[in-house]
């Protein structure tokens, strides 16, 4: 299940009711005490109860009632919910699905008691009517009841089975719906939260507020889990062990009752050697972090004893996965960039965006420093405002990522100076490393074309998934009136997906170029020898084959007994994902000109290159 939305009511300084809508990556931006980390906490509140717990004061002071609601939106719901060995159902068939066909579940407490517990809430289209809007809070034997009310008889229903009753009523009354609050508490409503609370994400907060110490919990707790693993490898040992010295040690204790007998017979029988406990071995080792001269983590510098906790905690978050069996991880961060030199928030940016290109990790942050947030994608943010104690959280369209570069002050590096003649656009960050790939093994035999990674004149901009930095600089680049050349996949041949943009660019007058692959996309154009050499798996395709894909199914049988086709969607395009990478990144460099143009026989990539110095060099290209 994947988080997508988050739903703030009477929470701290959210009074009216606020929807944040999540991606898999998503930024929080905005100034101190506007609300960033209030949704973190109320999201570790819904999950956990933790490490921030439900308290009183939670309520909002502007409001007079106490009901805090905090709600949460899902996607990727589980095919079906088993309630017991006869009874299989799923969310659609019980309407406990909003009105956007996804999983709304509202907890609400009331901070005005004492033990605040949660009342719980699927907000769903559902039946409404006196006889039909109640069905899931009702036993068996009020739905027979119900049955017989209604004058249904169907020979067909199993009056075992809620669900089977249910599904009949449902079937046989002319039903009107409403989307509306469900009550989780009752009947096989309690029974259906039960089962989807085990496949929740699991949720993992990360504050900024905190020591960072070796004796943090995040850290004892995967050190306690590593010694009690490490303890179950020597299990057998360790019984050994614990028998030999239980032996030793009963000889020596009756040996001294009989040297007590000699002396006093009476307490001497009175008296039995016995163990009381048997040894808790974990508690005899004590694991700490220390590096190569033997200075400990606490002894640290604040950046380093942060960055080790940080992975600690993702370790830790992976552990918990592992052990509830649940199929998505959500990494909340507070200020990841905190103590952190510039160096290692590019590292941290890049490990964060990686952990959800694997499809099963959401990772939600916070931050007000510019040059942390500028390595973000531009997707991810979402901009957070107090207009006079109303909230409004804005995404990424064009006017908020101007706003939000404004108000973090992140502006363009280049100046009107810079020399810059041509902005080539291109699909994603990949699409960036191919090109300038290519072009250097292309410009090493034809020393003419312009060289792209040394030639400042020519600036690559990544369109999709492009960071905040990289939209500033497009967006002033843009103003230059810089003649553009566009580079798309292809993707389809029959319907692609950019040929309406490349006509656009084409038809501008200014110059620019629109290009659409020959192929499916770039990675069409590897050679499979290069493929084989770099990844050792031998592997042939068509120009519109998936050979990203391919590439991934053929790793994975390398390496696994299990049938691909028993991997489930998720893994599969993790693994899609990481062959896409060391495509780019490992097998296009060791190309050589000669297979370039064994795959490419018409010199298409060439050409895009040729077209890119003609206009560098004031040259007219004609289409």
């Amino acid at each position: 299940m994947k988080l997508r939305a988050v739903i703030l009511e009477n929470f701290r300084s959210y009074k009216d009711r606020v929807k944040v809508e999540i991606d898999d990556l998503t930024t929080f931006i905005g100034k101190n005490d506007v609300g960033k980390s209030t949704i973190l906490e109320a999201l570790e509140i819904f999950f956990n109860n933790e490490a921030v717990k439900i308290e009183p004061k939670d309520a909002c002071v502007y409001n007079t009632h106490k009901n805090v609601r905090i709600g949460c939106v899902f996607s990727d719901l589980p095919d079906k919910i088993v309630l017991d060995t006869s009874a299989e159902t799923t969310l659609a068939q019980e309407f406990l699905l909003n009105n956007e066909g996804l999983l709304e579940i509202h907890k609400v407490f009331n901070c005005d008691l004492k033990t605040i517990k949660p009342e719980v809430f699927a907000i769903a289209r559902h039946p409404i009517g006196e006889m039909v809007g109640d069905l899931l809070g009702l036993n068996n034997t009020n739905l027979k009841k119900r049955l017989k009310d209604l004058n249904i008889d169907d020979p067909n229903i199993d009056t075992r089975s809620n669900v089977s009753i249910r599904q009949a009523i449902w079937k046989n009354v002319e039903l009107d719906f409403e989307e509306r609050e469900i009550p989780l508490k009752n009947g096989d409503s309690k029974s259906i939260w039960e089962k989807l609370e085990k496949k929740l994400p699991v949720f993992a907060l990360f504050q900024s507020d905190r020591p960072s110490l070796d004796n943090d919990s995040e850290v004892q707790d995967p050190m306690k889990i590593a010694i009690k693993e490490a303890l179950n490898l020597v299990e057998e040992q360790l019984i050994e062990v614990k028998e030999t010295v239980r032996q030793k040690a009963l000889s020596i204790a009756q040996h001294t009752l009989e040297k007590l007998r000699e002396m006093d017979p009476n307490l001497a029988n009175k008296l039995t050697p016995t163990f009381r406990d048997d040894p808790k071995w974990e508690n005899l080792f004590k694991l700490s972090i220390e590096g190569d001269n033997g200075i400990p983590i606490n002894k640290r510098g604040s950046g380093v004893r942060r960055l080790i906790l940080l992975n600690f905690f993702r370790a830790e978050a992976e552990r918990k996965k592992q052990e509830n069996n649940a199929t998505n991880v959500i990494y909340a961060i507070e200020e990841p960039e905190t103590s952190q030199h510039p160096n290692n928030q590019r590292l941290l940016a890049s490990a964060l965006k990686g952990l959800v290109e694997n499809g099963d990790s959401q990772v939600l942050l916070t931050t007000h420093v510019p040059g942390f947030a500028e390595l973000l994608p531009i997707e991810s943010i979402r901009y957070i405002k107090d207009n006079n104690g109303v909230k409004e959280i804005k995404s990424k369209d064009e006017t908020t990522l101007d706003e939000v570069a404004h108000a973090l002050g992140v502006l363009p590096t280049k100046d009107n100076d810079s020399g810059v003649k041509v902005l080539v656009c291109v699909e994603g960050p990949n699409d960036v490393i191919a090109m300038k790939n290519l072009n250097r093994i292309i410009n090493e035999k034809n020393h003419q074309l312009i060289n792209l990674t040394d030639d400042d004149r020519v600036v690559i901009m990544p369109l999709g998934g492009s960071t905040l930095k990289e939209w500033v600089e497009n967006q002033y680049l843009k103003k230059l009136g810089l003649p553009e050349v566009h580079i798309y996949d292809r993707d389809d041949p029959d319907a692609p997906k950019y040929e309406k943009v490349c006509e656009d660019v084409n038809s501008r007058g200014d110059g620019s170029r629109g290009f659409l692959t020959n192929k499916r996309e770039i990675e069409n154009y590897i050679h499979p020898d290069a493929i084989k050499n770099v990844l050792g798996i031998e592997i042939q395709f068509e120009d519109f084959d998936d050979v990203p894909l391919l590439v991934a199914k053929k790793i994975y049988e390398k390496n696994s007994s299990k049938p691909w086709e028993e991997v489930d969607e998720g893994s599969k395009r993790k693994k899609e994902n990481r062959a896409k990478k060391r495509l780019n990144l490992e097998v296009i460099p060791t190309l050589t000109y000669e297979q370039i143009c064994e795959m490419d026989p018409e010199n298409e990539i060439e050409g895009w290159f040729k077209t890119i110095t003609n206009i560098i060099n004031g040259v007219t290209v004609s289409l």
